[in-house]
Parts: C-alpha cells; structure tokens; sequence
C-alpha cells in the first residue's frame, strides 16, 4: 500500500540501530516485564513470592542513544530502570522455552524511565499503569548488538550511573525469569512478532531524575546507552 492510499501522512517506522552495521532494526511493539530482579522487588515493598507479569509501551516512545529526553508531565516523582533489552526475528504463540532462543534477532540496553507517583497512584486504584510506564519519550534504547556476533548473555554486570555516580548495579544471572522463560510466558497471552522489543525487569537502585541529570547504563558484553533528561516541553 503507498503513502497515497491513505487519508493521512502515515507515521514514521519507529526503529533501533544495529551496532556497526548502518541498517537498523524496525520495532513493531515493546513488552515490558514487571518485578524481575528480587532486590528491586524488596525496595518496592512489593511480594517478590508473586509472578512478574508484563506491561507495553508504544513503538515511538523510543529514544536513540544521545538523545534528551523532556522531563515528562503530570509527575514529581521520575524515576529510571535500566533493562537488558531483547529484539525478536521472529515469533508466534506458545513458544517454548527450549525454542526460544531461535527467535531472538539481538540484545541491547534500554531504560524504562517510569512516572512512579502516578505509577504508584493507579496500583492503589487498582487501575492500568499506563499513566505511568506509557508515555512519550518513555522507551531509551541503545543500539542492537546481533545474537549471531554476542550470543545470548545469561550472566553479566547490568549497571546504570546519573551524572556519574552508580545508581543500579545487578547481574543478568539475578533475573528471576531468563529470557527464555520469559518468552514463553509472554507468548502463552500473546503472539510475538518479528520486531517486537522486550524489556526484562530492572535491578535494585531506582531513584527520581531531574532536568539537567545526564543518564549513562549498560551491560557487560552488549553496549552502553546514554541520555540527557530536559526541560519540559
């Protein structure tokens, strides 16, 4: 279908470079997995006996390495999660575990960045969190470092810093759900898809941004990824 068979001009194919190989990978949708590390289960208050469990994010809330993101609306309390992030080639419903690792296309590092005041709010109203997980600007990513030249890291430092000083600093062998298995569980409630993105769950050490922070966080063996928090729009 081309550009003129719609009524308006369509959106641009939001997307994520691919490290040292000038193309980039399209994103179709982004699946955020709740409460994945334990001592971030513990700094919540939250029951870290309880299933993590999975939330979205629109496909243009992306920001690219560098880039600044507005200190967003409606919050006093903006926080960052650093995220080992996964791109699928291919996907399906009901993939088990065992098979998972054949539809991930790469790896790379990502932040959740979280309005946790309205995040907070919504959850004692029993309400959705998109208020708080969804929301412009809300989706940093670094660029993609392909499964066929890294593998598929199980273990490794995961670590975020705010105008230089640590903040987050985990291990991926402190994940409660490995990848695999948590490609398995996401596609039991829905299929994925070639271009689907998965964040998998922060360490502990969250803590609130302010407009002049400079965010810098990555993964041992799969990049960095840098940020700038600005002023509102």
């Amino acid at each position: 279908m081309s550009a003129t068979s719609f009524v308006i001009p369509p959106p641009p194919q939001a997307s994520i470079p691919v490290a040292g190989e000038g193309k980039s990978f399209p994103v179709r949708r982004i699946w955020c997995v709740g409460r994945n590390y334990l001592e971030h289960i513990r700094e919540m208050g939250n029951d870290e006996r309880a299933l993590p469990f999975f939330f979205a994010k629109h496909a243009d809330m992306i920001v690219q390495d560098g880039g600044t993101v507005p200190y967003p609306p409606l919050t006093k309390d903006f926080h960052h999660e650093v995220e080992l992030i996964v791109a699928m080639k291919s996907g399906g419903l009901n993939i088990p575990a065992a098979k998972a690792n054949e539809h991930i296309y790469g790896y790379g590092v990502g932040i959740d960045l979280t309005r946790r005041d309205l995040q907070i709010a919504s959850r004692k109203k029993e309400r959705p969190w998109e208020v708080g997980k969804s929301f412009d600007y809300s989706a940093p990513c670094g660029a993609l470092q392909p499964a066929s030249k890294i593998g598929h890291p199980s273990k490794g430092k995961i670590w975020l810093t705010v105008n230089g000083t640590e903040q987050q600093k985990g291990d991926l062998t402190e994940l409660i759900w490995s990848v695999p298995e948590i490609i398995e569980k996401l596609s039991e409630q829905v299929a994925l898809a070639a271009g689907d993105i998965i964040m998998t769950g922060t360490p502990a050490g969250v803590s609130a941004l302010k407009p002049g922070d400079q965010i810098e966080c990555g993964v041992d063996g799969v990049g960095t990824l840098k940020v700038s928090i600005g002023q509102p729009e």
